[in-house]
């Protein structure tokens, strides 16, 4: 018995094509988002989801979800486990204001991100407990299953790393685009593969 997670970055946002931090304000999706969502449902339109769609609970991350899930008929639901990664002060600027206002914080994230702690953030490892202790949680209840989890660039990202077996030091060498998919199969021996889905 094989157990499927597909793990999926939201579609285009106007932050991500502004070079914006959305962090976790509510923007919706861009157009360009909502069309890529219709290709991930195409992509996917021969797989069953058996285990449903699991989200973040952003804007962003939910319209993704529920584009596939109508389009596919699949219920969607959300989970705080699979949010973007908490900075509040950085949410909504570019990456030159970020720079601007708070001096050596971003090239200390750009150049040492498994490094980077600031008081009221969190931090690469506490997004990745997090988000694989709500995978370990799919990966029991629906066993045998396969599920799709939309999420965001740092979650799946810290997701990938833990199972491929990469040190959060490795987080910058970890490549997902927008709408990507990242599959992941656990089989009976309790080993878990990783496979960029093209």
């Amino acid at each position: 018995m094989t157990t499927t997670i597909i793990l999926a970055r939201h579609g285009a946002t106007a932050a991500n094509l502004e070079d914006r931090f959305a962090g976790r304000s509510p923007e919706p999706l861009h157009q360009k988002g909502r069309e890529q969502l219709r290709l991930v449902a195409e992509k996917l339109r021969e797989t069953p989801l058996t285990g449903g769609i699991v989200c973040g609970p952003l804007p962003r991350t939910r319209e993704s979800a529920e584009i596939v899930g109508r389009e596919l008929a699949v219920a969607v639901r959300s989970a705080e486990c699979f949010n973007e990664i908490c900075i509040p002060h950085w949410d909504g600027l570019t990456k030159t204001e970020i720079r601007q206002r708070f001096g050596p914080e971003y090239p200390t994230w750009l150049d040492s991100p498994d490094c980077f702690a600031l008081p009221g953030c969190e931090t690469l490892a506490q997004v990745q407990a997090r988000a694989v202790a709500g995978l370990e949680d799919i990966f029991t209840s629906a066993a045998g299953l396969t599920t799709l989890v939309i999420s965001h660039l740092i979650v799946v990202r810290c997701l990938v790393l833990h199972y491929r077996g990469l040190p959060l030091s490795a987080f910058r060498t970890i490549k997902i685009d927008n709408a990507a998919l990242t599959c992941l199969r656990r089989d009976e021996d309790g080993a878990t593969s990783v496979e960029a889905l093209v």
